[in-house]
């Protein structure tokens, strides 16, 4: 039900379609979320450094591959960022649920800055540094990271309110990804006119003004914590309740298995230069294309929320997301190339709207951050860890049998969901059932792990 404090507000933004009915189902204003200042400043930060990140992936993908002529190279890229960040997540969880997580959020932005900065340097002579420097600030960007991310997740529920989390992640989505197409083609474009060093200096100021407008953000209060609880008790609890819930570790594993396989972003350097012949610009395109057909699944989000038989859908969507990648793996024209890859970003993007959902309702206040970590643990294992495998893969059997046998293993991997976790194969977002739903869920497993 919606809380006391956010009954005036939910008032003014809700239609009542349904006068005759005792379970009245409200209808969101689309454009609820974006009527309150602090989550357009939170829109504001993502924004500048989705495009700052993007931006940056693309110049340093392509600057190691340059240099190197190695698709391992590209996935030791991946790993050596993943290794600090998914192994420092449960510890950020921790610190998230203990400390002001605006602060965190700030603090670690601060690092990005430094980092963007650091490349730029680096780049004035790198065949005199070598990839290895390249290489350790990323290593440092990782360690940031593995306290931004929980940090973040559970700062940006703290900004709306609760009956306003599926408009709000959809809202936040789409302008994701938005900079995300926007920041992807920035730095191809960058990196071709402007040369590497200045790319890396612009991606520096984007990140400031992320950091900027995160600072608009007042401070938000804290659950107060249970005293004398060690850090390891502390952690356990939040992993215990991720994995009794099939609901959010389905979810969770789901997007795991299927990027970590399906994926070929890490690759795309490769098809660029390789098998499409299409050079930096291009690969700003190729990484881009996802990012388009997800804002269509944003935008369509908004105003026809993925609620009804969200399980199913979900499930649907990613078996879509492997297809999607199999027809890529196997094109040599760079326009089915573009339009697999932008299909494979529409199907991931109702996928996105769907787990981001799931992730805010089924997170209990005071385990959100640790409960966030473990999802960012998944997240980053099939981001990252799946870029080194992807190179890996792409060492053995070559990138395009690489690429199409991941998209086999995406399939698989929804067959086995749908079998083995009804609750979330079922699961329905609807706001009539989803309060039942939560209250269900959250008892039997506290009931179960003693939360």
């Amino acid at each position: 039900m919606p809380t006391n404090e956010a009954m005036p507000y939910i008032a003014r933004h809700y239609k009542i379609f349904s006068p005759l009915m005792n379970d009245s189902t409200p209808r969101i204003d689309p454009y609820a979320s974006l009527r309150l200042p602090e989550f357009r400043y939170w829109l504001g930060a993502t924004a500048f450094a989705t495009l700052a990140s993007r931006a940056l992936a693309v110049a340093l993908g392509f600057q190691i591959y340059e240099l190197s002529r190695d698709p391992l190279a590209l996935g030791i890229l991946g790993l050596v960022e993943a290794i600090p960040a998914v192994g420092l997540s449960l510890f950020g969880g921790h610190v998230a649920d203990r400390h002001d997580r605006r602060a965190i959020v700030l603090s670690t932005r601060a690092v990005s800055v430094i980092a963007a900065i650091a490349f730029a340097v680096l780049s004035f002579n790198l065949q005199a540094y070598g990839l290895a420097a390249l290489y350790a600030v990323v290593f440092v960007a990782g360690i940031a990271r593995g306290f931004a991310d929980p940090a973040n997740t559970a700062f940006e529920a703290q900004v709306v309110p609760r009956e306003l989390y599926t408009n709000a992640s959809s809202w936040g989505g789409t302008m994701g990804y938005v900079t995300a197409i926007v920041g992807s083609a920035l730095g191809g474009f960058a990196y071709a006119i402007i040369g590497v060093t200045n790319t890396y200096l612009m991606i520096a100021l984007l990140f400031v003004l992320a950091l900027g407008c995160m600072s608009l953000i007042k401070k938000k209060p804290m659950l107060p914590v249970e005293q004398g609880e060690s850090i390891w008790t502390s952690i356990a609890l939040g992993v215990r309740y991720v994995f009794r819930s099939q609901i959010l570790v389905g979810s969770m594993a789901l997007d795991l298995f299927a990027v970590l396989f399906g994926g070929a972003i890490a690759l795309l350097p490769i098809f660029a230069t390789d098998i499409l012949n299409v050079g930096p610009v291009g690969l700003g395109f190729l990484v881009a294309a996802p990012s388009v057909g997800a804002l269509i699944a944003m935008v369509w989000s908004t105003r026809f929320p993925p609620v009804k038989g969200a399980g199913k859908l979900l499930l649907v969507m990613v078996a879509g997301f492997g297809i999607s990648m199999i027809v890529f793996a196997l094109s040599k024209n760079f326009y089915l190339s573009l339009l697999a890859l932008a299909l494979s970003g529409l199907f991931d993007g109702v996928s996105v709207v769907i787990r981001f959902t799931i992730l805010s309702l089924y997170s209990p206040e005071h385990l959100r951050g640790r409960i966030a970590a473990v999802n960012w643990i998944f997240i980053g294992s099939s981001n990252e860890i799946g870029a080194f495998e992807s190179g890996v893969a792409a060492s053995l059997l070559g990138t395009v049998p690489a690429v199409w046998i991941g998209g086999v293993v995406t399939l698989l991997v929804v067959a086995a969901t749908a079998v083995f976790a009804p609750k979330l194969r079922n699961m329905d977002l609807d706001p009539k059932y989803v309060p039942a739903m939560q209250e269900t869920e959250r008892l039997e497993i506290e009931n179960a792990t003693g939360v």
